[in-house]
């Protein structure tokens, strides 16, 4: 196996959020599930009859890092590839030996050409990839204890990278030790399929037998949580008490699963990051893209399972050019061009999500975040900081940041809307927020509010001191507050006093969402329900305050 970045010996010196550590002071040996602890300083503890918990399946042991119990790389679904590959998740194999659970899953099938490719990219984000294998169907476990039968509340992490790339670890602010501890909860990361082996829709091509082959990702995660529900409680963890948490593509991701028949029940909260969704991908459209594949592939309709057999790098590959030759001859773009969940009406409802009174995930309350500045583009550009008002109206005109089409005439008074709410902000900053603006998350927001459970809001503006200024509030930079993870993550934050003061707060705020369905923290205002009307919003910042719907009428320029 290759390490990477992931140096466990990195990962064991690693400390918890702030300048003390708790040792594993006063346990014994009569400790039941630290059985071989005894030691006032240690901080690792690994051995014979240390960590070893009961899964369905078999058991698994672990190690105990200052004072936490870590499991990595537990199998929930069986190894993919082959007669598995656009197929539901499958059952693992039972085992009778003790299973090591010491490391991390494998990832995740996708292109990995590149992906250190930029330098100062690698180093802030510092990505933590190891192998990549289709037995991926793994998840990691954090949990304070094993044996004291308490019922903790379980947060399910879903990583982001789009439907396309990650892991459940891919970042050091993954680690779920702090929050584990601080909070008194139990902390599951997962891995799933991904891009075209988890979401290629070959039902038109291949029929009933790969009918849920647009979901099989997806269908993963209803996996992993469905394990959570019969296993969790062997880890201190409450099966009544769980919060879907996502960032980026994983905050989709807990949109989705909200849509998903087969999932509720399973979780209770829901937390998007960065990324949410009201609505999948058009299932006719998958099934054209599933003709592509095939077409690319040379194959006939009889010859669909032909696919199965090949590597997986190989389709994935295929699958792409595939779809890079569908979005050119049928003239798509963006997200709905690719491979994500389908809206087939079985896995997936039809129609908007949340929009129905009493409809799926009626009583699940919803915190949604976003960040000021997303989609910033100076970070490694430092020249274009110096950019005018009207050379960023100009660019406007033709294209707004990374995701946007161009505003044209429109582009003058949108920047004064925008530079109205954050007169302060240079040029290229109001191009950021544009960019950045928060249509989904607010559209998120209004379709949820139909519905019985609330809907809390906020937006992070917390701006680190570092690359002379220019990484702003932006994309990923808030997980590590939520999970108290601020001096694991140093290239995001610069660490010390100040981001780990708003690090205790958001954490704060989260496990008082997971354990009330409210988020609360001392140092907050009170946080109100979000409302259509009022547009409550929590900013996130070193003094947080909340917030009308500050940008409302900037953003309704963007149509």
């Amino acid at each position: 196996m290759t390490t990477n970045r992931r140096n466990f010996l990195h990962t064991l010196g690693a400390g918890a959020a702030g300048i003390g550590l708790s040792p594993l002071a006063g346990l014994t040996r009569e400790s039941n599930d630290k059985k071989g602890i005894n030691s006032s300083d240690q901080q690792l503890f690994v051995g014979d009859d240390i960590a070893i918990a009961e899964t369905e399946y078999g058991k698994v042991q672990g190690f105990v890092l200052r004072d936490i119990f870590n499991f990595r790389g537990i199998p929930y679904g069986a190894d993919t590839s082959g007669k598995n590959r656009f197929m539901p998740p499958q059952k693992p194999e039972p085992w009778d030996d003790i299973k090591p659970a010491v490391w991390w899953g494998n990832t995740a099938p996708q292109i990995m050409e590149g992906r250190y490719g930029n330098a100062w990219s690698s180093f802030a984000d510092h990505w933590n990839y190891d192998d990549v294998s289709e037995d991926c169907l793994k998840l990691n476990v954090w949990t304070p204890s094993i044996s004291d039968n308490k019922k903790r509340p379980v947060l399910v992490w879903l990583h982001g990278g789009g439907y396309t790339n990650g892991n459940g670890i891919e970042q050091d602010g993954y680690d779920g030790e702090n929050l584990a501890r601080k909070g008194d909860m139990v902390f599951v990361s997962i891995n799933h399929r991904l891009g075209p082996i988890g979401f290629s829709d070959l039902s038109g091509v291949g029929g009933k037998e790969f009918a849920d082959s647009g979901n099989v990702g997806a269908l993963d995660m209803v996996a992993a949580l469905e394990w959570v529900n019969r296993n969790i409680a062997n880890f201190g963890g409450d099966p009544d008490n769980v919060t879907i948490m996502g960032q980026s593509g994983g905050g989709a991701k807990v949109c989705t699963l909200m849509a998903m028949p087969s999932a509720q029940g399973l979780f209770h909260k829901a937390v998007p990051l960065s990324g949410s969704t009201t609505g999948g991908n058009d299932p006719e459209m998958s099934k054209k893209l599933g003709e592509y594949i095939l077409e690319e592939a040379g194959l006939s309709e009889n010859e669909v399972a032909r696919l199965q057999e090949m590597p997986w790098l190989e389709y994935l590959h295929l699958a792409n050019r595939a779809a890079a030759k569908y979005r050119e001859e049928q003239g798509i773009t963006g997200f709905r061009g690719g491979f994500g969940p389908v809206q087939d009406g079985k896995n997936i409802v039809s129609g908007t999500y949340f929009s129905k009174k009493g409809g799926l995930s009626n009583d699940v309350p919803m915190l949604i975040c976003t960040t000021f500045h997303e989609w910033g583009m100076s970070r490694t550009n430092p020249e274009m900081e110096a950019m005018s008002k009207d050379a960023v109206i100009n660019m406007l005109r033709e294209r707004a940041g990374w995701f946007m089409p161009g505003l044209g005439d429109k582009a003058p008074e949108v920047y004064e809307a925008y530079a109205k709410i954050f007169p302060e902000a240079k040029p290229v900053e109001i191009m950021t927020l544009i960019s950045s603006n928060r249509r989904g998350a607010v559209e998120t927001a209004n379709a949820k509010v139909k519905q019985d459970a609330p809907v809390y809001m906020a937006w992070f503006g917390w701006e680190p001191p570092m690359f002379n200024g220019r990484m702003r509030a932006f994309h990923c930079l808030d997980i590590c507050f939520w999970f108290d993870n601020t001096d694991k993550m140093l290239t995001h934050t610069g660490g010390g006093a100040r981001p780990r003061a708003l690090g205790e707060t958001m954490s704060d705020a989260l496990l008082s969402f997971m354990k009330t369905g409210k988020p609360s923290a001392p140092a907050l205002p009170e946080w109100k329900e979000y409302t259509s009307e009022k547009g409550e919003t929590m900013i996130l910042d070193d003094y947080s305050t909340l917030e009308n719907d500050p940008d409302r009428e900037a953003r309704k320029l963007l149509g």
